[in-house]
């Protein structure tokens, strides 16, 4: 260890004090931000190691020991000598960790006693200081051992270890989900004690206090999300809680905040997605702040620029990942119409950008069934038909850029326009039936083009599994529900679902009391060989499936609807 390691050690802010012993025990190997090992790096981690400069230690400029005070000579003396004849380390088990955290409480509460003694004078709490540090890196080795985290609750170390600015590394460590599950029971202990004492507002407090322009504190805001992230993977159900304790309104300030693109805020809208998946209580309370304002804001720059690096482009489409689940509440639909998210959408599309895919992505959330009647006859009347049929006529050539499929994107344009021939009444509805009958009915063309596809391709995907079924029949082996539910995914991912929306198009552009459309449609199955049987079967199967979520009282009404359609088609 060289003097200017020590030298240039920051007591309060946390930074490491890195040992020849005991340094690879105690985490050594980590990267710049502290916390995780550095496996398969994230777009988001390479970011960071990025920002943090090639320096391993992120280290300060150095300075001479003869600019130091006396006191401060002694103490660096005193250290140095004792690293040079420091013993091996003893095995870690649950005496030595009992020993561990004692004398840690000890160093803790001496620091504190010191600090409130000279709070003008850090000179005589310097020693204690890098005392506390010493054992905070010692206490590193217990992430190692999970089955042994119940000492750290019943020796009331938790709430002592929150108390410290400096031990959000070691509070990494301990959450890493890896770690986690390699001692549920373990895990289960530490994860309840530090929600009993409402560890997120804890942490959302600390968030507040620092200053992103220093480095350090940087670093300290991304390991706290670092924390939040590792606790709401294993255990889900908190999203609600940390949401209501200051995390989502922390969340929503930061992401607007006018700050450079960084690795942190790529991080909040990260945690922001996460927090947002299948939870109504959090899309409630985001809708409640203001939030889709927020994400429609933050959205718009991408409206006529492409993001500049992977990164940003990560972070764009986790808010509008963010933006899709708040959709999924009906409440935030109206919120979305109110705050012109449906015009920002339509440019997007116009615009040919990366935004392009995810834009419509959230129309399809946004027009979607019974609750998304008025942001269909709104889409109309922004003349946003002249955007979506184009996109329906011809598939983008340009779409791996996005990373969307070209099924992806045919499944959300099939899936607004379905939306649209739902919802739409009077006026609007007849503007979208007029389109299909258009330069001699080429949307037509178009439309049963997709159904052969999707046909065919549905069909070689119910050939696979009949096999496997056959075999497995063969086998002695039993097809139980969660078999058929299986294959029936499959069935769905191989294209059903998508085929599913064009013939419910089909039949509803037959009913439409257009005799051309009608017409057409069945002139086109007959030439190619196709079967109005087979149209009617798929119906049958979408109408079983439909409504899930929903009021039995709904299911049934939507059944019927769709039946009636399909016995005069």
């Amino acid at each position: 260890m060289d003097v200017g390691e020590l030298l240039s050690y920051q007591p309060d802010r946390g930074a490491k004090r890195l040992r020849e012993e005991d340094g690879g025990s105690a985490g050594g190997e980590e990267d710049s931000r502290g916390g995780k090992q550095q496996k398969g790096m994230s777009v988001r981690e390479l970011s960071r190691l990025r920002e943090a400069g090639i320096g391993a230690e992120g280290g300060m400029d150095m300075r001479d020991t003869d600019d130091l005070g006396g006191d401060k000579k002694k103490i660096l003396e005193k250290l140095m000598d004792q690293d040079e004849e420091e013993p091996e380390a003893e095995p870690v088990d649950e005496s030595s960790v009992k020993k561990m955290i004692l004398t840690f409480e000890k160093r803790s509460y001496k620091n504190q006693e010191l600090r409130i003694k000279f709070p003008d004078n850090p000179e005589k709490f310097m020693e204690s200081e890098l005392d506390l540090n010493d054992i905070i890196q010692e206490m590193h080795v217990i992430a190692t051992m999970p089955d042994l985290y119940h000492l750290l609750v019943e020796l009331n170390a938790v709430h002592s270890l929150l108390g410290l600015l400096t031990v959000v590394d070691l509070l990494q460590e301990l959450t890493d989900i890896d770690t986690l599950h390699e001692s549920e029971e373990g895990a289960e202990v530490l994860i309840d004690a530090l929600l009993e004492v409402q560890v997120v507002a804890l942490l959302v407090q600390n968030m507040e206090r620092l200053d992103e322009q220093v480095k350090e504190e940087a670093d300290g805001i991304y390991n706290t999300l670092a924390i939040i992230e590792n606790m709401a993977e294993f255990r889900p159900g908190l999203c609600t809680e940390a949401a209501q304790q200051g995390l989502m309104q922390w969340l929503l300030k930061r992401i607007k905040a006018k700050m450079p693109f960084d690795a942190n805020k790529l991080y909040c809208s990260e945690i922001l997605a996460i927090l947002l998946q299948n939870n109504d209580n959090t899309r409630e309370l985001l809708g409640e702040m203001d939030g889709i304002d927020v994400l429609l804001q933050q959205l718009s720059v991408f409206k006529r620029h492409n993001p500049s690096t992977a990164e940003e482009q990560e972070m764009m489409e986790n808010l509008f990942d963010a933006l899709c689940s708040c959709l999924m509440l009906p409440a935030n639909r109206d919120r979305f119409l109110r705050g012109e998210g449906l015009q920002l959408m339509n440019l997007m599309l116009r615009e040919k950008k990366l935004s392009r895919t995810s834009a419509m992505k959230v129309l399809d959330h946004g027009m979607i069934g019974p609750e998304g009647a008025d942001n269909c006859h709104k889409f109309v009347d922004i003349l946003g038909l002249r955007t979506i049929f184009p996109l329906f006529m011809k598939t983008p050539k340009k779409m791996k850029k996005t990373g969307a499929s070209e099924k992806e994107h045919e499944e959300h344009v099939c899936s607004i326009i379905a939306s649209m021939l739902r919802n739409l009444k009077s006026q609007q509805r007849s503007r979208l039936l007029n389109k299909f009958t258009e330069n001699d009915c080429e949307k037509v063309d178009r439309l049963m083009e997709l159904h052969f596809k999707y046909l065919e391709a549905v069909q070689q995907a119910d050939k696979r599994i009949e096999g496997e079924k056959h075999e497995m029949v063969r086998r002695g082996e039993i097809l139980d529900d969660g078999m058929e539910d299986e294959f029936y995914l499959r069935r769905l991912d191989a294209g059903l679902f998508v085929l599913q929306l064009i013939c419910y198009i089909m039949v509803e552009i037959s009913n439409s009391g257009i005799p051309q459309l009608q017409q057409r449609v069945h002139q086109i199955l007959n030439l190619r060989g196709g079967s109005v049987k087979v149209v009617r079967h798929i119906m049958r199967e979408y109408a079983e499936s439909i409504g899930d979520g929903k009021s039995d009282e709904f299911k049934e009404a939507e059944r019927k609807r769709i039946m009636d359609l399909v016995d005069s088609f």
